[in-house]
């Protein structure tokens, strides 16, 4: 899942939210397209060359959009960044993210890392900022999918936890972790992941991962998107 916050239509391209259901929720619709054996095919259409996609696991979660009032103040901003969790591979990705993030947005984040990283300071951190961006490991847990979590420094913060709290100034959710818009194939009909959670406490939009992603990858697709998104806010 990755609902958008703000549309990035660049070009005139139309922009669609996909609300997929069964087993077409388990699927990169906006990546859709004509490939070869490892790689797109020159010349050959893809989705993204006729709309900008985001998703949506319910229809009622889209209602808030519709009178949805762009913050004019410059949001807070909180980086929650854990590159080192016993028990986990390390991720010197999350340091580089923090960097780039606090450069493109002149420094005005609060940063929590390391020791600081509980699950409960990160819950009530999140409760006084509008954008939050997560820098860690994420889980989707196949056998009860409300345990899927962010790895913080004390334990897993688990989606269960997570939908017991509103989050009244919730704008976006960066969820640069694995698997956060994983679904679960046995409840292909249910919307069970992190970023689902996100949405369900407040957030009006998420940006989220199907599948894992590459530790090193990560912070030049941090930089590039909220490069984007500020130029968008002007």
């Amino acid at each position: 899942m990755l609902t958008q916050l703000y549309d990035f239509a660049d070009g005139g391209l139309p922009h669609v939210t996909w609300c997929a259901t069964g087993p077409l929720a388990l699927l990169p619709l906006h990546a859709a397209g004509i490939y070869g054996q490892s790689e797109i095919r020159p010349g050959q259409p893809k989705v993204s060359d006729f709309v900008v996609s985001s998703y949506t696991p319910t229809l009622s979660m889209l209602l808030p959009l519709q009178t949805l009032v762009p913050n004019e103040t410059s949001p807070k901003v909180l980086i929650v960044s854990q590159p080192n969790v016993a028990g986990y591979a390390s991720l010197p990705g999350a340091l580089a993210e923090t960097r780039l993030i606090r450069d493109v947005l002149d420094g005005r984040v609060t940063v929590v890392e390391g020791a600081g990283g509980t699950i409960t300071s990160v819950l009530e951190q999140m409760k006084h900022h509008d954008w939050v961006h997560l820098a860690c490991h994420g889980i989707q847990h196949q056998a009860d999918p409300v345990k899927s979590a962010f790895v913080l420094h004390d334990g897993c913060l688990e989606l269960s936890q997570l939908m017991q709290h509103s989050m009244e100034r919730a704008e976006l959710a960066v969820l640069s972790a694995c698997q956060t818009a994983t679904g679960d194939k046995k409840l292909s009909e249910e919307a069970v992941h992190l970023a689902a959670g996100m949405l369900a406490v407040g957030f009006k939009g998420v940006i989220a991962t199907m599948w894992s992603i590459g530790d090193a990858d990560a912070p030049i697709i941090v930089e590039a998107y909220y490069t984007k998104l500020l130029e968008m806010r002007k």
